[in-house]
């Protein structure tokens, strides 16, 4: 009798580990979700503060390009507006973001003296910078959402998944075919 006890005991306990395993696990890939986002706010932060300084930069250049400098002023304010609008959203205005500055740098190709200026060039670098880090952060991001979007949608961890209220995450996806496009920088 004492030993089925001890048995029913020892099940009861390692069922209670492997629930709190697979509880655990998700709460792990679900904070990992966050971070990679936190990662990708970084770097779109880093970006809304450099068009400020590529804006002014180009104004003394561009005095007949003002359409221009407005789309790419009203695409960042859009875009930080958007910031606490869902994943869906902000890529959306991310995406108006990036095709404004692929055009603000198509009509700088115009302007052989804003191309030389050495401001310019640094914040075209920097720019640059930024949008590759944002690109591995989107990457790293979505997939951290798989891994966690997995574990909430198969057996068993799906069952604690639902109790536990865990939702599967949003990929961070350009739907619209425009955004898709990659916007031509040329400074040659």
């Amino acid at each position: 009798m004492l030993i089925a006890i001890l048995v029913i005991l020892a099940i009861a306990i390692i069922f209670v580990l492997i629930l709190a395993g697979i509880y655990n696990g998700l709460v792990g890939a679900r904070n990992q979700v966050k971070n990679a986002w936190a990662q990708i706010d970084v770097q779109l932060k880093r970006r809304h503060d450099l068009i400020p300084n590529l804006t002014e930069t180009v104004k003394g250049y561009m005095r007949h390009e003002r359409g221009t400098l407005e789309a790419v002023t009203n695409a960042r304010t859009t875009a930080i507006k958007a910031a606490d609008s869902g994943v869906a959203a902000q890529a959306r205005a991310e995406g108006e973001l990036s095709q404004a500055l692929g055009r603000l740098f198509a009509v700088a190709e115009n302007y052989p003296d804003l191309k030389a200026s050495q401001n310019f060039l640094a914040l075209q670098e920097e720019l640059t910078s930024t949008e590759n880090k944002i690109s591995f952060s989107r990457q790293f991001y979505n997939d951290s959402v798989l891994q966690f979007n997995n574990k909430t949608q198969m057996f068993p961890s799906n069952i604690i998944a639902s109790m536990g209220g865990f939702k599967a995450g949003e990929f961070f996806e350009v739907t619209d075919t425009v955004e898709r496009e990659v916007p031509k920088v040329s400074f040659s």
